[in-house]
């Protein structure tokens, strides 16, 4: 009975090393999904000159077709595909077609296919695994240029698309014409370059002398902040597009003071769509814009958070205010 007492004790003082040793090695791992995101658009900016935009909001999802730019209707993690190994997927959206107006139904398919393919590079292995999830999202709030498949492939990361919150919702083109069609209102406030000061929007063509901050200062892309209630079934306002559409909070968050707030960790009950964050104890992560990534306090003053967040504000920060 000694004995087993002695080894039970053992056991319990042994666990909780495993456990803090598994959740390190899932750690590493999500910061090197991180600098393979942040490499990808890199390479991106350094091929097509310009950062990868946010497409055209999130009833839209990727056109292999169109190119980058104003053209392309969907979000940044499509547009960096060919950039982190992923060619194939990006082709999965795309016929051959410069101007199919609807989609033709079989790039329809080949789109929905596309949606239902989970990327491990996408998440973060202390979350959730890279899988196809749930996908309750209600017919109004479904891509235009895709069919509705049955499950979605979410990501854990967010890009930097600013310290001003801007919505898609109020507007979306509905059709590529109208997209393309010089008359469509575009140049409405939610979409000027001067009030977007992120570093991907929509029809964003941010390059890297925009960044007049240092890239050294100013957020790419980290993790989101999300409900771990939710994290599996796709109910969540800000978890329930798929990682290929358009600009969404669930593909892009905000710095600013007043709606999105500093960064926080996953809270059970909680909904926070605009904010970073992270399922990590001590800290989120964030790639910066010249390619490093950083493991950030969760009590970081909110200023310098939103000050990150702003790729042109003027405000130079050290490496020690972060």
């Amino acid at each position: 009975m000694v004995v087993i007492t002695i080894i039970g004790i053992l056991i319990a003082l042994l666990l909780p090393a495993v456990q803090a040793a598994r959740e390190a090695a899932r750690q590493v791992q999500c910061t090197n999904n991180l600098k393979q995101i942040a490499l990808g658009c890199l390479q991106h900016e350094e091929r097509t000159g310009m950062f990868p935009s946010s497409g055209w909001g999130y009833k839209w999802t990727g056109d292999a077709d169109r190119g980058v730019g104003r053209r392309q209707p969907g979000g940044w993690i499509f547009q960096i595909l060919p950039y982190i190994e992923q060619e194939a997927v990006y082709q999965l959206a795309g016929d051959g077609s410069l101007s199919d107006d609807p989609a033709s139904p079989a790039q329809r398919a080949s789109a929905a296919i596309m949606q239902m393919t989970p990327l491990a590079l996408m998440n973060c292995p202390t979350r959730r695994r890279p899988l196809v999830y749930p996908n309750p999202i209600a017919a109004q709030y479904r891509p235009f240029n895709c069919n509705h498949p049955p499950g979605h492939a979410y990501s854990d990361y967010a890009i930097n698309s600013g310290d001003a919150e801007v919505s898609s919702y109020p507007w979306c083109p509905t059709t590529l014409a109208q997209g393309d069609s010089p008359s469509y209102n575009w140049n409405q406030t939610q979409c000027r370059v001067e009030y977007s000061t992120g570093v991907s929007f929509v029809r964003s063509e941010i390059k890297m002398a925009d960044i007049s901050d240092g890239t050294s200062c100013t957020y790419l892309v980290g993790e989101k902040n999300l409900n771990p209630d939710h994290y599996e079934d796709g109910t969540p306002g800000n978890d329930n597009s798929a990682m290929y559409v358009g600009q969404d909070v669930d593909m892009n968050r905000w710095t600013d003071l007043v709606i999105a707030g500093p960064p926080l960790q996953d809270t059970p009950g909680g909904y926070y769509p605009w904010k970073f964050g992270s399922a990590h104890s001590n800290g989120w992560g964030m790639a910066l814009c010249d390619g490093s990534v950083q493991r950030i306090s969760y009590t970081i003053d909110p200023e310098v958070h939103r000050c990150l967040g702003n790729r042109m504000d003027g405000f130079v920060l050290d490496g020690k205010d972060f």
